[in-house]
């Protein structure tokens, strides 16, 4: 990795139709919207709003952020 490159923090940007605006229970696993992975925050956010923006009028779909990097690497510290 260069020297002045950014550290590569990859997060999961996916989604999908909730049973119940109540809770995270997805109402169709195979029908999840996969979004992508994004190598960094400020990227996988802007998915994320696109996507979000574009379901609002369904008030049971939902898009999540997921840090992939915390699940790779658990006891490193927070990056933000």
């Amino acid at each position: 990795m260069a020297k002045n490159a950014s550290k590569q923090l990859l997060h999961l940007v996916f989604g999908g139709e909730l049973v119940s605006t109540e809770g995270i229970e997805f109402k169709d696993l195979c029908k999840l919207d996969v979004v992508g992975i994004y190598p960094n925050f400020a990227d996988a956010r802007a998915a994320w709003a696109a996507k979000a923006q574009g379901t609002v009028d369904q008030a049971q779909m939902r898009y999540f952020v997921v840090h992939i990097h915390h699940l790779m690497d658990p006891d490193a510290p927070p990056d933000h």
